[in-house]
């Protein structure tokens, strides 16, 4: 049987799904194929149920420091027990739950649904390999949204005990050895959040630096609650391998050492999915291990836009989805283009970092005169109420100097991800230390922070 559409999308993720959303609300006959569920990497195995994992791992953490003598007036008679098997069916139907919302809206949206795997012949035609047999989709628009999967390491296959982020969302029980390989968002989100559930955790990096991608002074706060808490960190450090119980590395000396494990979670990373749906029949260029896209996310092939993960980084949600939306309104007549300033970036440590725009050292490299301003949330009335001023937090304004136009915004401490709204807004907007220090910020909150780090860049900052 054959189907004709003015757009077909392949992936059903965030990127996908808000594309056809989107097509639909404008009048396209819209058609969306994807072989797992509706939610892609980001609602099924990501975003959401990690950061539900997380959230569990806070309360327990929360409940077992009122286990005794207590704490702010609170004491429990005895500790807390935490049931992992439970965590995750509560983790589970929150994601069925927002699965089943996707659905609820490609439905009003009038998109249909395909429920299989695409592969394609040539550029506008693929083939759904459905439970009920083969369909034939020809289409005068695609849109590419495959998304990317885990980093599997030659030495280190997913398979027992070497598990990926996704295995690690769904574990029956806790183990009580936890090796985890690479110290980017993932593994620390994961990593952090075992250890709170009580697991011992050791994370192995072969950079000198935890989370790489951030400057030592965000990392801080985030290495003293490791060190704190009892993680062992080997930086400058290779997995080699495993054997039975243990993760094997080389350490930055050269010697070879064998970390004992019950689990061993690798994190080094995402790639492109791009194998195994015939990517090589439709004539796209590539840029490396990514679809080579312009800024209107148009592939070299004619009707074939490209999206998400898929086009290169960051590999967000936010971008993904924005990168839908945008798609979908160009094929109906819109104009379009993806041309942010900054897309913020978020890890869920313990503490939280936010990061948007350029950093200190990246606008100096970028050949920017600076000046920037910090405020600790040491001095912040929110973050004290709630025991979240003494872990080293503070919020970090970047701006050029001849102008004060703002070239970046970073944060870390306690719920600092409820401030990448406004920084992303703040940047887009092209708004200047004046604009952020004139506009009046609710008392008391933890955005009085990023008041005050606009003042003391401008040089009068209150209450420092």
């Amino acid at each position: 049987m054959s189907l004709a559409c003015q757009v077909v999308i392949v992936g059903g993720g965030p990127g996908g799904y808000v594309a056809a959303i989107r097509a639909g609300q404008l009048g396209l006959d819209v058609i969306l194929v994807e072989e797992d569920r509706l939610g892609g990497t980001c609602l099924i195995r990501g975003c959401i149920p990690s950061k539900a994992l997380i959230h569990v791992a806070g309360e327990f953490a929360h409940m077992k420091e009122k286990a005794g003598e207590g704490r702010l007036g609170i004491s429990m008679a005895s500790a807390p027990t935490l049931d992992l098997k439970e965590s995750v069916r509560w983790k589970d139907g929150i994601v069925d739950k927002l699965n089943g919302g996707v659905a609820a809206l490609l439905k009003r949206a009038k998109v249909r649904v395909l429920a299989g795997r695409a592969i394609f012949s040539d550029a506008k035609t693929c083939l759904v390999h459905t439970k009920a047999g083969i369909e034939t989709v020809v289409a005068e628009n695609v849109i590419l949204a495959t998304g990317s999967l885990p980093v599997e390491l030659p030495f280190l296959k997913f398979g027992a005990d070497v598990i990926s982020s996704t295995d690690a969302l769904s574990l029956p029980e806790l183990p009580k050895r936890l090796a985890v390989v690479g110290a980017g968002y993932i593994g620390l989100e994961l990593g952090i959040a075992f250890r709170k559930m009580g697991a011992d955790v050791t994370i192995v990096e072969a950079e000198r630096q935890i989370l790489p991608l951030y400057d030592a002074e965000l990392v801080a706060p985030v290495r003293k609650w490791l060190e704190r808490h009892g993680v062992a960190l080997h930086l400058g450090a290779r997995a080699k391998g495993a054997e039975k119980g243990a993760l094997l590395i080389e350490t930055t000396a050269g010697k070879s050492e064998r970390l004992p494990a019950d689990k061993i979670l690798v994190t080094v990373g995402r790639r492109p999915n791009t194998d195994n749906w015939g990517l090589e029949h439709m004539g796209v260029d590539m840029a490396g291990r990514f679809v080579k896209v312009d800024a209107q996310c148009k592939t070299s092939m004619r009707g074939v836009y490209a999206i998400g993960d898929l086009v290169g980084e960051p590999m967000l949600e936010h971008k993904a989805a924005t990168q839908g939306e945008m798609v979908a309104e160009l094929i109906a007549g819109r104009a379009r283009a993806f041309e942010p300033i900054a897309i913020a970036a978020v890890c869920f440590t313990e503490p939280e970092i936010m990061s948007a725009g350029l950093s200190p050292d990246e606008a100096k490299a970028a050949g920017h005169d600076i000046v920037a301003g910090a405020f600790p949330f040491a001095a912040n009335g929110r973050a004290l109420s709630m025991e979240a001023g003494a872990d080293g937090g503070f919020v970090r304004v970047v701006a050029r100097k001849s102008d004060h136009v703002l070239l970046g915004v970073q944060a870390v401490g306690a719920h600092v991800s409820d401030l990448s709204g406004e920084a992303a807004l703040a940047l887009e907007m092209r708004a200047r230390l004046e604009d952020i220090a004139g506009t009046i910020h609710v008392h008391p909150t933890l955005s009085e922070a990023l008041h005050e780090a606009a003042l003391r860049a401008l040089g009068h900052a209150i209450h420092i």
